[in-house]
């Protein structure tokens, strides 16, 4: 069977080249059975980060720092798959895993304005925690004359 490999879009201005991703096959764990014993059918994909040319080097940093667990010493970037009997079911999986990994790693991310507090704000709070502490005064056996 063959089959033409396609380009991987991420997002609108990234395109990850089908030369840059190398897959590995290897035995799968857990139940299965002899299928598991015999057939290579987890599928591990590679990608190499540091030398990719689709990516800008302030990506490759990103991608790098967001996924320290996932990447190697050599900056190459790992996804694996086993969850089916079938290798190109895995090898689809894989794929849609690593396009979804970096979407999350590339996703720019707002960052909060520090804003003052509105001095009306500000006053109201004060205001209620004076009447609460008045309301506590009124309480205390200090202001009633206690029971000495």
């Amino acid at each position: 069977m063959e089959f033409e490999p396609k380009a991987l879009k991420i997002n609108e201005r990234l395109t990850i080249l089908p030369e840059e991703i190398h897959f590995t096959a290897s035995r799968s764990g857990g139940p299965g059975g002899q299928n598991v014993n015999k057939v290579s059918t987890r599928i591990t994909l590679w990608f190499d980060v540091l030398r990719s040319s689709s990516l800008s080097e302030a990506e490759k940093e990103l991608i790098l720092r967001t996924f320290p667990t996932r990447t190697n010493k050599n900056g190459w970037l790992w996804v694996t798959a086993q969850q089916t009997r079938s290798q190109i079911n895995n090898r689809e999986l894989a794929k849609a895993r690593f396009v979804e990994l970096l979407q999350q790693a590339l996703l720019k991310r707002s960052f909060r304005k520090k804003t003052r507090i509105p001095q009306r704000a500000q006053e109201e709070r004060m205001a209620q925690k004076k009447k609460r502490g008045e309301l506590k005064m009124g309480r205390s056996s200090k202001r009633l004359g206690g029971w000495e």
